[in-house]
């Protein structure tokens, strides 16, 4: 019984997990939750007055602790909702990651098997470049996972002051490698970094710069930044 992701997925997770995190803050500002509904024949989602076009990225059993990938589900194969858990497939066919490219994952054996339905939804979204992911109760034992694929939800743009803030969040997600946290934040917000054994430095888009050290274990040990002309 499968009771940790694989080395592949979290690999994976680490490159999206601080803007992820970034991202999700900014989702929450333009959809803050509460009664929702979802078309799905037509990528639609609804919810706190908006209405935005979504894919499916899959759903989370409860009573069986499993997670299945909204390309798999026989009742939506082949359809546009599920067009962009085909690509989270392909990705993982290519890159090695289980958990992304069979149709369903166990999650029974987890200590906290929803918890780790959030995580995978969470990846997909990484993968995908999605401005967030929309995780909902459609029943008593089901939750179904949404990617908004729509303009009126904007991606998170790089902030000097916020960031130390989604480094070390994102650093704390999974804990597996803090440099691949840091390294990919800055590669997904289009910043070249300058990389040394204990440290990686970068100029960000404001002018100011940031260096970011890492202790004997890996870790993040301080980011210590100085401001710049804008």
């Amino acid at each position: 019984m499968t009771t940790t992701f694989t080395d592949a997925f979290f690999r994976t997770a680490e490159g999206h997990a601080a803007w992820g995190a970034e991202q999700l803050d900014e989702l929450g500002r333009v959809l803050p939750g509460g009664p929702w509904t979802a078309d799905l024949a037509q990528c639609v989602y609804q919810s706190a007055g908006r209405t935005i076009r979504v894919g499916l990225l899959g759903s989370y059993d409860l009573s069986e602790q499993s997670w299945l990938w909204g390309w798999a589900n026989p009742g939506l194969r082949g359809s546009a909702v599920v067009a962009a858990s085909e690509r989270i497939a392909e990705f993982g066919r290519l890159n090695g990651v289980p958990e992304l490219q069979h149709a369903g994952v166990d999650l029974s054996g987890f200590g906290d098997p929803r918890q780790a339905a959030e995580a995978i939804a969470f990846v997909g979204m990484g993968v995908l470049g999605a401005p967030g992911y929309l995780g909902e109760s459609a029943g008593p034992e089901t939750r179904v996972y949404f990617a908004p694929d729509d303009p009126q939800i904007p991606h998170a743009k790089l902030d000097s002051i916020a960031m130390p803030r989604f480094l070390t969040t994102g650093a704390g997600l999974f804990g597996h490698s803090a440099r691949q946290v840091v390294s990919g934040y800055f590669a997904h917000h289009g910043v070249t970094v300058e990389a040394g054994a204990d440290r990686i430095s970068a100029r960000l888009p404001d002018g100011s710069t940031t260096e970011i050290t890492f202790d004997a274990l890996g870790r993040i040990a301080a980011i210590n930044s100085t401001l710049g002309g804008r």
